[in-house]
């Protein structure tokens, strides 16, 4: 027992405990003694970078950041955690936007980033086996390098990772045709708040077994388990894109432009709307507009390449008969990856626009759209914050921003944020599309649920993690916060 002690206290000092309690410095020592040496980082400035993501949420420190690299080392930490009662926070890439990567009641980061790699790609049974730390990006660079194709593109992928876009249901652009994540995950290796480890789901495109597990950790953003592995369903990679930049005279020319994209008897692999400061924005970035254009839709098709341009030259002239002010066609890869380059750093250029930005995804019925963008303007004039907006028109997914420089602005960002997300719900949509809950919509659930309906979910997780130690304070809020 002494030497135990003697132990705990050496790892203490060398460590940096301080900040800890006894019992805070208990768990840490067994966590130490479970894991690979170097695993377990309590440096002051390591734990400070692994407070916030890409949110605006309210940064916290861990007690530690616990570097994780194999699905065995995931359990021992888990099952370290469950005997003490330390709240986990998983993290990967760090670029999520409601805070869900922010360890809210401290305890320990659980950092995937170094557990990467793509253990295999199967052209024959169309699947990857993927680990969680993996980037998208590079996904997407290796199934395509075997002729394949896998579509979920959220716009940081170049950063983010599998298992973050496991954890949020991530979407992207080419939702619209496609799916999000959950329609292309199999299967999942899951580690549970005790430490148990379970194989979710299957190999195969069809399969009724028992519960489908595997959705349900989908989105469910590190609440129920830690994803350790990910099996994702791949198709043949199309033969040609296509893309088309509409301009268009106002904003209220949108909703035409998407009606005729979505009704010329074709099916594009996605529909993009930005209103007229995002356009700005592009044309800043070197991407030509027309001096009158103040709205741009951004439409792409992809299959067999003759047949990708015959959708392209149908697309164009049912455009031009729905009253758009040109129609370009981007003839060349340089001119696409030019025109997409800059869409994907939007939110990046937005926060070069003020001191602060929030990023809110919403979803409505696509008939809603043109309305949903008339109450955002009407929103932004009534509580004087910019509301600049783009999104995936296809599926009616708009990502609001809400820009504002002092302090004094920001009651009134947060009323903006309340009339926006109740325009959300009136108008038969949804809180989030592909960003989560997280911790800063937590208090907005009820807007959009029932109790009845929240407490059936509250009970889910009790069952797989009873102590509520798996990422807590998120998507459910605090209790007497209401919908407040």
């Amino acid at each position: 027992m002494q030497e135990v002690l003697r132990i705990e206290s050496m790892i203490q000092v060398n460590l940096g405990h301080s900040h800890l309690t006894a019992l805070e410095s208990k768990a840490l020592s067994a966590l130490d003694r479970a894991l690979p040496s170097g695993s377990v980082i309590t440096d002051p400035d390591v734990r400070a970078a692994y407070a916030r993501d890409e949110s605006e949420a309210e940064p916290v420190v861990p007690d530690a950041v616990v570097r994780v690299r194999s699905t065995d080392e995931v359990a021992r930490a888990m099952r370290v955690a469950s005997a003490h009662g330390v709240p986990v926070t998983a993290r990967a890439g760090g670029t999520g936007r409601t805070g869900g990567a922010v360890p809210a009641r401290g305890g320990w980061v659980m950092a995937f980033e170094r557990f990467d790699g793509i253990d295999e790609i199967s052209p024959d049974d169309l699947l990857a086996v993927v680990r969680p730390g993996t980037i998208l990006g590079d996904v997407h660079a290796a199934v395509e390098a075997e002729g394949l194709f896998y579509p979920p593109d959220p716009n940081s992928a170049a950063s983010c990772t599998i298992g973050g876009n496991v954890a949020e249901n991530a979407g992207g652009p080419r939702a619209f045709k496609y799916g999000v994540t959950r329609d292309w995950v199999l299967g999942l290796e899951v580690v549970l708040a005790d430490g148990r480890v379970l194989s979710l789901g299957r190999r195969t495109t069809k399969g009724v077994t028992g519960y489908d597990l595997t959705a349900l950790v989908v989105g469910s953003e590190g609440t129920l388990a830690l994803v350790t592995r990910a099996t994702l369903r791949l198709m043949r990679r199309p033969e040609a894109v296509r893309t088309l930049a509409v301009h268009l005279a106002d904003e209220a020319a949108i909703a035409a432009a998407v009606r005729a994209s979505l009704t010329a008897g074709i099916v594009p692999r996605c529909v993009e709307v930005l209103d007229a400061t995002t356009l700005d924005l592009l044309r800043g970035a070197g991407v030509p507009a027309p001096a009158g254009s103040r709205a741009l839709c951004v439409v792409e098709v992809d299959g067999e390449a003759r047949r990708a341009d015959e959708d392209v030259e149908r697309l164009g002239n049912a455009l031009a008969d729905a009253g758009a002010l040109e129609v370009l066609v981007a003839k060349h890869e340089g001119d696409r990856e030019r025109l997409w380059a800059a869409r994907r750093e939007l939110s990046r250029t937005l926060r070069t626009l003020s001191r602060h930005k929030l990023s809110e995804d919403v979803v409505v019925p696509r008939s809603r759209l043109a309305a949903l963008l008339a109450r955002c303007r009407e929103i932004s004039e009534h509580r004087a914050v910019r509301m600049p907006s783009y999104g995936h028109a296809g599926d009616g997914n708009l990502h609001v921003n809400l820009l504002w420089d002092t302090p004094d602005e920001r009651p009134r960002v947060v009323l903006a944020i309340r009339d926006l997300f109740e325009a959300v719900v009136a108008l038969g949509g949804t809180l989030s599309g592909e960003h989560g809950i997280g911790a800063l919509k937590a208090p907005y659930l009820p807007l959009e649920q029932s109790d009845a309906l929240i407490d059936v979910q509250r009970a889910l997780k009790a069952t797989l993690d009873p102590q509520g130690i798996l990422n807590p304070d998120k998507i459910f809020p605090r209790a007497g916060h209401g919908g407040c």
